[in-house]
């Protein structure tokens, strides 16, 4: 028996496993005993997109979370999206490797602040990012992921006022694109995206002339302007794939490009670089924090869980739904 108290002081297992052990395959053979899925993010780590049973941006891994039928999900990703996992199948049990994975972007919009801030500005419809927590989550009104953000702004009648939190890239890029005047903007970021460097992007762009430049839309407005394509996680990936270009300057967390490079291996993908790095990675600290060992032990031993109380869970789930049914 594990120590629990012990994994939850460290937010993960730490065994000592046999270096004999082939962890792939005892991964896909507990997954068969225990009737378990992994889903993964695509900033994962290669290893574990590969394992993953599903892979995916947060819209799909939430679309996929809420038609789930195991008994078990083990979540390669961050906190708040096992959460929503959590959320969408309350009944399952919802497993994070390591409970330390967390965000920065969910970490800049805390419950007390945005509820203070709602208070100030009661006439207002508060849009939250997918990547906030199950309880700031509670008091949104609807919530939005890349993928779809421009879609449910616009299903909010164009003269009511919008408090959209907490990432203050996308937000302001919405606000412009869809000239939506009456958007209160909340000042949060995510560390990834605000690291990178116009310098250095241009740098690139230099050395390897008729390469596009495709960004994500947290990125900071000079990323943006310079970019030939705006897109999520998962637009990004299929505009390379359909995209005629043969080189892409990708500007977003460098696990993805794991996924570009399956999809259309004859093309060139390179990684826009960080201001505060000599290496060409733009690395999440967070999601990297899964590792095929953690997801092994996890799996082992069913634990960590994510565990919400049911109030929290009905009262997170009406922005989620509400998200998940505007077409």
């Amino acid at each position: 028996m594990i120590d629990k108290y012990t994994v939850d002081k460290l937010g993960y297992i730490d065994e000592d496993i046999d270096s004999s052990v082939n962890l792939v395959e005892e991964i896909k053979l507990l997954k068969k005993q225990k009737d378990a899925v992994i889903l993964a993010h695509y900033y994962q780590n290669p290893e574990v997109q590969d394992i993953a049973d599903f892979v995916g941006d947060s819209l799909a891994l939430s679309v996929k979370a809420k038609n789930l039928k195991s008994k078990i999900v083990v979540f390669a990703g961050v906190k708040f999206m096992a959460e929503t996992t959590k959320i969408l199948a309350p009944s399952t049990k919802v497993i994070l490797p390591d409970l330390n994975a967390g965000c920065s972007l969910a970490d800049s919009c805390d419950y007390e602040s945005l509820k203070n801030y709602k208070d100030i500005h009661p006439n207002h419809k508060v849009v939250t990012y997918i990547n906030t927590t199950a309880a700031v989550k509670t008091i949104s009104d609807i919530c939005c992921t890349s993928s779809n953000a421009e879609r449910i702004i616009n299903s909010i009648p164009k003269n009511e006022p919008i408090i959209f939190a907490p990432d203050r890239n996308l937000g302001n890029y919405l606000k412009n694109k869809l000239q939506k005047e009456n958007m209160l903007i909340w000042d949060g970021f995510c560390h990834v995206h605000q690291r990178f460097s116009l310098e250095k992007l241009l740098e690139i762009k230099k050395s390897n002339p008729g390469s596009l430049i495709i960004s994500h839309p947290e990125c900071p407005k000079p990323i943006i302007l310079v970019s030939d394509y705006i897109g999520s996680t998962s637009q990004m990936i299929e505009y390379t794939k359909q995209s005629k270009s043969k080189s892409f300057i990708v500007a977003t967390e460098y696990g993805v490009i794991h996924e570009m490079k399956k999809l259309s291996p004859e093309k060139n993908f390179i990684p826009a670089p960080p201001e505060d790095s000599t290496c060409g990675c733009n690395d999440c600290s967070y999601m990297k924090m899964i590792t095929l060992k953690k997801l092994y032990l996890s799996l082992l031993h069913e634990y960590p869980i994510i565990e919400l109380d049911k109030e929290t869970i009905d009262k997170a789930l009406i922005p989620i739904e509400r998200m998940l049914a505007v077409k």
